[in-house]
């Protein structure tokens, strides 16, 4: 073709572009708000033109089906919320990614009630008066941890940083070198210690800290013993830490304060579930610790949250601090977490009504028949010669920053595929309307099921076959 030839292919193209005017008469019906329906039509005008004045034009792509269905395609995918809803098939329980805890059904009913209605937040009831949003939970937080008074603000990052600015301010805060963790969203000890203008103390090696070593560092600088729960890593091997009841005992004789932040906190000891002791809080309460904190999502199950509980004289203080107010914590925390906090006063119901605790506890055998289930619709579904669907024996672990040695075995629904290559078919189910979520292993995609609710099979199975048979 001449290029006289082609530029006047190319300037008829463009005369064939339908005028915006023209497009919006033919989406005239469409639900979506007119203001976003316009833009899609002028974005994907620009888009054609575009293609076109690149040579990659033709006259079918001018075509009105063909406009509508991409028109559809963008509007769907514009009008589409950002946060959404995923089915998590990686076996990993306390997602950090996939928001962490799932919240009980009481919880949830408590949050839609509390954005719906007015409420007492900040009212007290029996005098009429301005209330406290913290006394809301706090009694319920002391008679589950057995301590004397406690807060809530919005994360445990915020906790810590709370406690040592109130507590150890332009002071010294010793704590054990290996025990400067970082945690999630590469925040580490030191720089949340450093913000809050305490100074850091290293004692110890990196595997093995003495007694000896904290007493010998105490000056008269020295505001508090902080001891910090390596909850998401572990080292092993010829180790040694202090017990909290010895950093206890000498922070009395010294008169300094004991804190110690559990990190994924938990109400409830974690080997029931065949899983290594975690330290509760009630076990750091009762060693005497002048201040515990820990998260409320996580191995609490509960919204996101970090929980102060200790002496009343040092929470006192911690609420009188002006930042206080700054990482308090809303009306929804509020309502879901004394939801959590209600299910814990009997144990039994915490361990069923509690989706974390539920997931955690669940029997191989329950996870192997509902893998069973998915597989066997699955089969129905979805063409052996697209896919070779089964199961497998996994692994399953804790996730939220605890337990990291710990696994679970578990059952997942194998999906080999056969029509496309195995990181083709985890990107497609990303990109389903409910993204379903799993791992890559050996050309293989697995859904640990034990992270797969029952009420959320349905949608699985629909996810899958929608990928293999897209127009079915």
């Amino acid at each position: 073709m001449s290029q006289k030839t082609q530029q006047t292919e190319i300037q008829n193209l463009l005369r064939a572009i339908p005028k915006v005017d023209e497009f919006l008469g033919w989406v005239s019906q469409h639900q979506a708000p007119l203001r976003v329906v316009k833009k899609v039509v002028r974005e994907l005008l620009e888009d054609v033109r575009g293609a076109i004045l690149a040579g990659d034009g033709s006259p079918s792509d001018l075509a009105k089906p063909h406009l509508l269905f991409r028109f559809d395609r963008r509007l769907t995918r514009l009008m589409q919320a950002n946060f959404r809803t995923v089915i998590n098939g990686t076996g990993v329980v306390v997602h950090t990614n996939m928001g962490r805890s799932l919240l009980p059904e009481i919880a949830m009913d408590n949050i839609r009630a509390a954005g719906a209605r007015y409420s007492n937040l900040e009212f007290d009831l029996a005098t009429g008066k301005r209330g406290s949003r913290y006394s809301l939970v706090e009694e319920l937080l002391c008679e589950l941890t057995g301590a004397e008074a406690g807060l809530v603000v919005n994360n445990n990052a915020a906790a810590v940083l709370l406690c040592l600015d109130t507590l150890a301010r332009d002071k010294e805060a010793i704590v054990s070198r290996g025990q400067l963790v970082e945690i999630g969203g590469s925040f580490r000890i030191p720089d949340v210690m450093a913000k809050s203008g305490a100074r850091l103390v290293e004692v110890g090696a990196t595997n093995r800290t003495h007694l000896r070593d904290y007493e010998q560092a105490i000056t008269d600088d020295t505001a508090m013993l902080l001891k910090v729960h390596t909850s998401n890593y572990r080292i092993i091997g010829f180790t040694k830490e202090v017990p909290l009841g010895d950093l206890v005992e000498l922070a009395g004789r010294r008169g300094l304060v004991v804190m110690d932040d559990l990190g994924s906190g938990s109400l409830i000891d974690m080997s029931r579930f065949g899983l290594e002791k975690e330290p509760t809080v009630q076990e750091a309460v009762a060693a005497g610790a002048d201040v515990v904190t820990f998260s409320g999502d996580k191995l609490l199950g509960g919204p996101q949250a970090g929980i102060i509980v200790g002496s009343k004289d040092v929470i006192d203080r911690i609420k009188q601090n002006p930042l206080n107010r700054a990482l308090r914590i809303d009306k929804f925390t509020l309502a879901a977490l004394e939801s959590v906090f209600r299910l814990y006063l009997d144990e039994d119901e915490a361990l069923a009504a509690i989706p974390t605790l539920a997931m955690l506890g669940a029997s191989y055998a329950e996870i192997k028949r509902r893998s069973a289930r998915v597989v066997r619709r699955l089969r129905k579904v979805v063409a052996a010669e697209d896919c070779v669907v089964g199961s497998l024996d996994v692994q399953s672990q804790v996730g939220g920053g605890a337990l990291p040695e710990q696994t679970m075995l578990s059952r997942a629904v194998t999906l080999k595929p056969l029509s496309c290559s195995v990181n083709q078919l985890e990107k497609h189910l990303r990109a389903v309307a409910v993204p379903v979520i799993g791992r890559v292993s050996d050309d293989t995609f697995l859904l640990d099921m034990r992270t797969v609710a029952d009420q959320e099979v349905s949608e699985l199975v629909h996810a899958v076959a929608a990928v293999f048979s897209p127009h079915s």
